[in-house]
């Protein structure tokens, strides 16, 4: 396939050493300089990280907050979930995932909010990668403490996206796209999500239902998250009726702009001790990036980097899709979650639409997916949803999720899955307890 303007980057899995396959791993296995880390996932010797703390801001339109005051909001809340012997003299590091603020704090944004709840003078990072910022901050974070260079660190995100009018805030999530041959070209974010649909309608039959399917889900798990931007329910006859956006999606299948904020403490294993006999384990992790355009991909019907991600998450924890009992996936658009189905191997590719039809990812399903209601429903606040979604995996491996409700009962391992723009980064954690 044609891999892009001026015909480089030819893509053949394989035969280019560049797009290595996935059983070689990238870099052909090449350990990473930072935590020893094989980057196909495989274990070397490193240390067991563990969160031991998770905290978010109400997720919503805030116009009287600032990016400060979020973000203490949500450090306060995972201070407060700690159990014992909090002291943040102990925080070496804070890796924050952020956008940009609608261009309101481009820069040093990560001194601005660790100072702000108490932590100055230590090594502080913005993380940005689109959407995914969350998911690279909580990544980067496992990385330090797995390295041995600080044994306690805060991993966190905050945007505020409400501020800025809608042609402005157009303008932010068209940034995350290829600017040249995307957005210049007219595209917009639910355009390139509305492209991947129809092709997955068309090859697999999947049909207009099943995405509202998606969103009536996430909206009845929301109706029963206290921090979620949108606490009710919907139908599907009203799901399946809103105004048009892209076709095939509609309103209802697409995500909001939200303000908000979240943070987890990451420490290692010896450290965990002093707070807490209950921690979350980080099992494993991937991230990978993806050609940003999708007209320079070999397939528009899944996300390569998804698929890449999820391989060496599970080869790290030593798992497979059948080990994972609950999801937090990254549905910025429905079909981005019925995509997420097939690409993490919860189901085979093209049965998205069945396997949401026969409820397996309902509260109660089999593997129930988004019980906090989702980027639809909770919101995506850009920054803050991956260290977001890690905030509701912690609780639900605690069972201390706040509505019992919408608790899944006595789960032992969890993922996260956290995707930038349309793809072009990706983010997936497993944790369990």
């Amino acid at each position: 396939m044609y891999g892009g303007p001026g015909g480089k980057g030819y893509i053949d899995k394989g035969v280019i050493a560049t797009h290595s396959t996935r059983a070689a791993g990238p870099c052909g296995g090449i350990r990473c300089p930072i935590a020893g880390v094989p980057l196909d996932g495989g274990r070397t010797s490193m240390r067991k990280v563990a969160i031991v703390g998770a905290g978010q801001s109400r997720y919503g339109e805030f116009p009287d907050k600032s990016i400060k005051e979020l973000f203490f909001e949500a450090y306060r809340d995972m201070a407060s979930s700690v159990d014992r012997n909090f002291d943040p003299k102990r925080i070496g590091a804070a890796y924050v995932g952020n956008l940009g603020c609608g261009g309101f704090q481009l820069g040093n944004l990560s001194a601005l909010v660790s100072e702000f709840v108490g932590l100055p003078y230590i090594h502080t990072m913005r993380i940005e990668n689109a959407c995914a910022s969350g998911g690279y901050a909580l990544a980067t974070a496992a990385m330090d403490v797995m390295a041995g260079v600080h044994d306690v660190v805060l991993a966190g995100g905050v945007e505020k996206m409400t501020d800025v009018s809608g042609s402005k805030g157009k303008y932010w999530l068209g940034v995350s796209g290829d600017t040249e041959y995307e957005r210049l070209a007219g595209t917009t974010f639910s355009g390139l999500y509305a492209l991947l649909a129809q092709r997955h309608m068309h090859e697999f039959g999947t049909k207009r239902e099943h995405l509202s399917m998606v969103a009536v889900k996430n909206h009845k798990n929301g109706a029963l998250n206290p921090k979620a931007q949108f606490q009710r329910e919907t139908t599907l006859e009203k799901a399946m009726a809103a105004p048009m956006v892209a076709a095939p999606l509609n309103l209802f299948d697409c995500c909001s702009t939200t303000d908000g904020a979240s943070a987890v403490l990451v420490c290692s294993a010896e450290a965990a001790k002093s707070f807490t006999d209950t921690p979350i384990w980080i099992e494993g992790f991937g991230t990978s990036s993806d050609y940003l355009a999708i007209h320079d991909r070999a397939e528009t019907v899944a996300l390569e980097g998804t698929r890449r991600a999820a391989d060496r998450a599970y080869k790290m924890a030593s798992k497979g899709p059948q080990d994972i009992e609950l999801a937090e996936v990254h549905d910025c658009f429905t079909i981005a979650e019925l995509l997420a189905y097939e690409d993490l191997g919860f189901c085979k590719k093209g049965e998205a639409g069945r396997y949401i039809e026969e409820g397996h990812p309902e509260i109660g399903g089999d593997r129930p997916v988004n019980a906090s209601g989702g980027l639809k429903a909770k919101g995506h606040p850009i920054g803050s949803t991956g260290t977001g979604q890690a905030y509701e995996m912690f609780h639900q491996l605690r069972g201390s999720v706040e509505k019992p409700g919408r608790q899944v009962k006595d789960a032992e391992v969890g993922l996260l899955h956290n995707v930038g723009g349309s793809g072009g980064t990706v983010a997936v954690t497993i944790l369990g307890r």
